[in-house]
């Protein structure tokens, strides 16, 4: 039974990288359009360029402070 726990951890892993994948591609989008309109609402009109840009940085910037472990601030111990 070790060989077949061993083969489901491994699917499991790899339908969890590709639904991570999905959902940070979707983030990304949404980031675009969020940065589209508030460039927008200030009176700016930026090139696309400028706006993947930003939406990369702010995209990244929210999955890797989603993703490290926050407990060490917080003084809790678990």
């Amino acid at each position: 039974m070790g060989l077949l726990d061993s083969f489901g951890a491994l699917v499991s892993s790899i339908i969890a990288s590709v639904v991570l994948l999905v959902f940070a591609i979707v983030s990304y989008f949404i980031t675009v359009f969020i940065v589209q309109v508030g460039a927008g609402l200030a009176g700016y009109s930026p090139g696309g360029d400028f706006v993947a840009l930003s939406a990369a940085i702010l995209a990244t910037g929210a999955i890797i402070a989603g993703s490290t472990p926050m407990s060490s601030l917080s003084g809790i111990d678990e």
